[in-house]
């Protein structure tokens, strides 16, 4: 390849880029500096009830699932891609002990939970794989039907998702082996 070929090829992809930015509503870049927020308060140590603490988790989840439905239902390979995806993930984080450093505070009611970058980095992985999903299906929408397309980006957000469903089930086994009864939810 020729030093021109390879110019052209980067100012076409610049032109693209600039094309996919343009065209991108505003608000998921709002969504995304929501999501930012949000990933950078969770690298600091905090105490939070269990209620608050498992939030998260379960809403990106149901997000991840929602993106599945929305766009693959009915490409059943897509829903399946999605539970085998999170729940092997959900086993392995199990099985890596991920959340073993939450803490149930019996006094306060509440726990305590270690800073990490992990929720960032989880939200952005999913923020990322739907939007470079969606900017396929944009323009492309016959790709919605494309078995293997809808398989990959399923697979994804069920492995996403099963990491998130695993540190909020660490919430609640922290507080239910710390004090199985009596709990303020």
């Amino acid at each position: 390849m020729s030093i021109i070929e390879i110019s052209a090829l980067r100012i076409r992809a610049i032109i693209m880029f600039i094309s996919i930015r343009q065209q991108t509503p505003h608000g998921v870049w709002w969504l995304l500096a929501g999501l930012v927020s949000i990933g950078v308060s969770q690298t600091q140590p905090r105490h939070r009830t269990l209620r608050a603490a498992t939030a998260i988790p379960v809403a990106m989840a149901a997000l991840s699932f929602y993106g599945v439905v929305s766009v693959f239902s009915h490409e059943s390979f897509a829903l399946v891609a999605w539970a085998v995806a999170m729940l092997a993930a959900l086993a392995i984080s199990h099985a890596a002990r991920v959340g073993s450093k939450v803490r149930w505070l019996a006094a306060e009611q509440r726990l305590l939970v270690p800073g990490s970058w992990v929720p960032l980095m989880l939200m952005l992985g999913l923020f990322i794989i739907k939007f470079g999903a969606n900017v396929p299906l944009a323009t492309h929408p016959d790709m919605s039907i494309d078995g293997l397309f809808a398989g990959s980006v399923s697979f994804a957000y069920g492995a996403f998702s099963g990491i998130f469903l695993a540190r909020g089930l660490a919430m609640w086994r922290a507080a239910l082996q710390a004090e199985p009864s009596g709990m303020a939810y």
